[in-house]
């Protein structure tokens, strides 16, 4: 019987000791998504792997400038931009033409900018 009170003691003291302090501590804070922008995460993608062919005025017969941010949320809304680049190298109509196939996470990164929004910044 003394073993019974002695549990049920231990027991009140553990379960009254928890305590919060304040409201903000029973708060879990849910990160936000980051969402991918133009200006901080396509940018540089573009600026080293298209420009090259793509300047402006665009040389090696590239049909479009890539230059500004305008020019590229064209090419990936009317010109099939992430189609190109997702191609294989050597199928036909792949970019960048005569050179290696962007890494997917590159292409990855350009697919969120568009399901983003195409944000500029």
């Amino acid at each position: 019987m003394k073993r019974i009170y002695l549990l049920l003691a231990i027991n009140l003291i553990i379960f009254s000791s928890c305590t919060n302090v304040s409201e903000e501590d029973l708060i879990v804070e849910i990160p936000q998504p980051v969402l991918t922008t133009y200006t901080d995460d396509i940018k540089t993608i573009i600026d080293n792997n298209c420009v090259g062919c793509h300047a402006d005025p665009p040389v090696n017969g590239a049909p479009i400038s890539l230059t500004t941010f305008s020019e590229v949320q064209n090419a990936i809304t009317n010109n099939n931009l992430i189609d190109r680049i997702s191609r294989q190298a050597g199928e036909a109509g792949a970019m960048p033409f005569g050179g290696p196939r962007l890494p997917q996470n590159l292409i990855d990164l350009i697919q969120k900018w568009k399901d983003d929004g195409l944000l500029e910044e």
